[in-house]
């Protein structure tokens, strides 16, 4: 049996450090992970324009650094992402309601957030603005922030996986993960002969290129979800829903 990913700090503890530099770290490892689910749930769930979604989603992050709200997470009454939607509601609901507040954003700043790339995400949703925002009911968005929650840390582990492989010459590792099980532009799958005579490898090394690639990733997945939960009892929630199989277990 394995063990939990330990490679990094908990991100839920950091953020209540009262060590600056440690609550620095920790938040931007937060911003990074939620920043898509944030400013996607403002954007359709509040029917805010992309401009004002964008200064939102920045302000809302500034305040809870600032004022350490998100760090008085208390595990016992919820998960920590849906203790952040409810606190990201009444921090919406509240400005909306002070027009006349100053220009937002503070002096504080995180990682660069992608906008214009999350937005494009946006125009494909079934709920984008002016498609049925209305019915949404509260079961439907927290669907919806979990939704565009576990995109983002889907998206941020493909991301370290391909840098990963291009760092240790495992290029061609990556390049049959992606043409298999990422690419979506074609409309039929490659079939493994296909992919050996594309990229010139015998067809056994489709297959264990594959193994080692989604061994890899969830590897990564689970690394990243670990660090985003309080408690083992919520990473073990929280991993079973995602990947469908405890944690603590290796892959076959």
């Amino acid at each position: 049996m394995g063990s939990f990913p330990a490679t990094r700090h908990s991100v839920v503890a950091g953020i209540a450090s009262p060590d600056i530099q440690t609550r620095r770290v920790a938040f931007d490892a937060l911003v990074s992970a939620y920043w898509r689910p944030v400013y996607k749930y403002v954007r359709i769930k509040w029917r805010r324009d992309g401009e004002d979604a964008a200064d939102l989603t920045q302000e809302f992050f500034a305040r809870a650094f600032e004022k350490g709200s998100l760090g008085r997470f208390e595990p016992a009454r919820a998960r920590f992402r849906t203790f952040l939607r409810l606190c990201l509601d009444g921090f919406v609901a509240n400005e909306i309601k002070a027009r006349g507040r100053l220009k937002r954003g503070g002096d504080v700043s995180f990682v660069p957030l992608d906008f214009a790339a999350a937005e494009h995400e946006i125009s494909t949703h079934p709920a984008a603005p002016g498609v049925g925002m209305a019915s949404l009911t509260g079961h439907d968005e927290d669907d919806l922030f979990r939704q565009e929650w576990v995109r983002g840390l889907f998206a941020d582990a493909v991301a370290a996986l391909r840098a990963s492989c291009e760092a240790t010459g495992k290029t061609t590792q990556f390049a049959v993960f992606q043409r298999y099980d990422l690419d979506d532009t074609a409309d039929v799958r490659p079939t493994y002969s296909q992919l050996a005579s594309e990229l010139a490898i015998p067809v056994t090394q489709v297959t264990n290129y594959l193994a080692f690639a989604r061994r890899e990733l969830r590897r990564l997945v689970l690394e990243r979800l670990r660090s985003l939960c309080a408690t083992d009892e919520e990473f073990r929630l929280e991993a079973r829903e995602l990947l469908g199989a405890d944690p603590t277990s290796r892959p076959a």
